[in-house]
């Protein structure tokens, strides 16, 4: 509790701090972002992470952490924390190509691998017993587990992450964005919690052929977006763009590399994952009937 207090006042103290999208215009130095709202909660995960896995370990729990989450949690953690601090995000703020590698970073990599890595558990060590049991409780409590099976369900969890990328990225809601750090951070939150959503869904609830399905429909349509944007014959993101010049490139071809991102490299996560989900479905199918032939009656 004393952590989140003080985290909190660190926050409120120094929120002013963080600079505005428009302040840097001028300076092509790429520098690091620490905006305490986007740092304090990336601290504040790492920590509690951190603190319960070592009591796990210290209390011999090894055998309830599978060797791989944890790289899978501190992989995520890692390129989360460099897409919204490193010299990435401020680029993002001046370069719609570099925003938009940011956002793939957001969605494709850093939401997965800590899907992957499912630290709840392991963060509720970190809190006092009386706290991790109160907070343990409330987390099985029937409202709670009802709203999370209701989002993270397949379809709803796929149609709310493609409502949030495609309504973040309507042309004057975007280049808001820009000119606004408040819309920045919420869509930043906007695009990584439907993202979440999306990867547990994927990962956890929904069968092999079912997930792979959902991937490929969230393929599809972000590739579509960023056709739209790659192929557009006209700049869709003034205020995004309107520094390009001072890097080389005109707005247009700013657009044209961000929507050519958005549709190849991006699109080729998306279909890696859905090809290995459905093999993975193929082979557990292939596995069943085995069993079946094995188990019928001559």
């Amino acid at each position: 509790m004393r952590t989140l207090i003080l985290l909190a006042l660190v926050t409120a103290t120094f929120g002013r701090a963080a600079h505005a999208h428009g302040e840097a215009a001028n300076d092509l130095h790429a520098v690091w972002t620490f905006d305490p709202w986007i740092v304090a909660p990336l601290v504040m995960v790492a920590v509690l992470y951190g603190a319960g896995s070592w009591r796990l370990r210290s209390r011999g729990r090894r055998g309830k952490m599978p060797g791989l989450r944890p790289l899978a949690f501190w992989f995520g953690w890692i390129s989360l924390g460099a897409a919204l601090t490193s010299p990435l995000h401020w680029l993002g703020e001046h370069l719609f190509t570099f925003h938009m590698i940011e956002h793939e970073i957001l969605m494709a990599i850093s939401a997965p691998l800590m899907v992957a890595a499912r630290p709840l558990g392991i963060m509720l060590w970190a809190l006092p017993r009386a706290s991790r049991w109160q907070t343990a409780a409330l987390l099985r409590s029937w409202p709670v587990r009802g709203i999370w099976r209701a989002l993270a369900s397949g379809g709803t969890a796929t149609l709310l992450h493609g409502v949030a990328i495609w309504i973040w990225h309507a042309p004057l809601l975007f280049d808001a964005v820009v000119e606004n750090i408040m819309l920045h951070r919420l869509q930043h939150v906007s695009f990584f919690a439907s993202a979440v959503l999306f990867w547990w869904a994927v990962l956890w609830r929904s069968p092999a052929g079912a997930a792979a399905w959902h991937v490929f429909i969230t393929m599809l349509h972000t590739s579509v977006l960023g056709a739209l944007m790659a192929l557009a014959p006209r700049v869709l993101y003034g205020a995004q763009t309107a520094a390009a010049a001072h890097w080389g490139l005109t707005p247009l071809e700013d657009q044209q590399l961000a929507g050519v991102i958005m549709w190849v490299p991006a699109g080729t996560i998306y279909a890696g994952a859905a090809l290995a989900l459905l093999a993975l479905w193929i082979r557990r199918s292939s596995d069943q009937a085995r069993q079946a032939d094995v188990l019928r009656p001559l």
